[in-house]
């Protein structure tokens, strides 16, 4: 297997970023969510207009993991007021780290995950916060092997059905 490349996403990557968003965001959630619910979220989150939004907003930086130019994983982190929640200069938010179900079990995850680190510190920031699924137990364990703690629960809405993310922190050591 070549070395896995991480590298930044631009406007010009959009169709390859909505076709991974989309892929890996099926994959990981459509067993336990109706088809309805997952086409409206594919759609309306994974929209050409939101995701030019997200990759010209200053305060949000996406990665692709690429293995021999394909793009098999990406990584979506928010800063400041970019923040999904708790929008605090200190803290700095995973939004997402998805990678195809091929490739689960191969470090591509971990890969992203220590660009998130490499960010967070740049950034100076004293923590990394995130909210995963309750029922995504994979993503769970993930994140407590990295040092992750629970800290609080939200609601996240998939189409018309409202689900409970966990919460979790890890303080940084700058």
């Amino acid at each position: 297997m070549t070395e896995i490349e991480i590298k930044k996403v631009t406007v010009s990557d959009i169709d390859q970023l909505q076709k991974i968003g989309r892929q890996t965001f099926y994959e990981t959630f459509a067993t336990g969510n109706t088809e309805e619910n997952m086409t409206k979220y594919l759609e309306e989150g994974f929209s050409a207009e939101k995701l030019t939004t997200e990759l010209n907003d200053h305060n949000a930086e996406l990665y692709f993991a690429t293995l021999n130019d394909n793009v098999i994983g990406y990584l979506k982190l928010n800063f400041g007021q970019s923040q999904t929640e708790l929008q605090d200069d200190k803290g700095l938010e995973i939004e997402r780290i998805y990678v195809l179900k091929d490739f689960h079990g191969k470090k591509v995850g971990q890969l992203l995950y220590d660009k998130a680190i490499e960010v967070a510190k740049e950034k100076k920031s004293d923590y990394i916060w995130l909210g995963v699924w309750e029922e995504n137990p994979r993503a769970i364990n993930f994140y407590k092997k990295n040092g992750f703690v629970e800290f609080d629960k939200h609601i996240f809405k998939l189409g018309n059905d409202e689900q409970i993310d966990i919460m979790m922190k890890l303080k940084l050591n700058n």
